[in-house]
């Protein structure tokens, strides 16, 4: 059996549909807990010029050697992303666990999509598993874009 492809993409993450205050995040809070859980974090605020709201981009070391870079615009509770970019299905699983296990108040809070799967027609958020290590949420990152069509 061959390894799956290890393709980069973008993965966005969101609160569950029709609940987005779920959350209750803010950009202060999650600087906070990005600080306190990645200490060589680099993070830079700044206007995101089509929304003209306050975002945060970030680089983090999620784990040893690896090093993602995303974007959060938590303006108020009823706006909420983070992306995200050029990550593989198994960098993005470390950061999500995190975001499951660490920041968001309740483990079925987290959805989540990615641009390659929304480059082959697939616009519908999966839901992050409530449980289980970053191998069981990195399988299904996989599953996402196997049923898309882009791994």
């Amino acid at each position: 059996m061959s390894a799956p492809r290890n393709i980069r993409t973008t993965f966005g993450f969101y609160p569950p549909e029709g609940d987005e205050a779920v959350w209750q995040a803010s950009l202060e809070t999650f600087t906070s807990a990005v600080e306190r859980d990645f200490h060589d974090a680099d993070l830079e605020v700044r206007v995101d010029p089509l929304r003209g709201v306050e975002v945060l981009d970030f680089d983090i070391e999620v784990e040893p050697g690896i090093w993602v870079t995303g974007t959060t615009a938590l303006p108020s509770p009823e706006y909420a992303y983070i992306t995200l970019g050029n990550v593989t299905a198994d960098e993005a699983a470390v950061f999500a666990l995190w975001l499951r296990d660490s920041y968001v108040p309740s483990p079925t809070g987290v959805r989540f999509i990615t641009s390659a799967a929304m480059e082959n027609g697939d616009e519908i958020p999966w839901p992050l598993p409530a449980t289980g290590d970053a191998a069981a949420i990195e399988a299904v990152m996989r599953e996402h874009l196997a049923a898309s069509g882009a791994e």
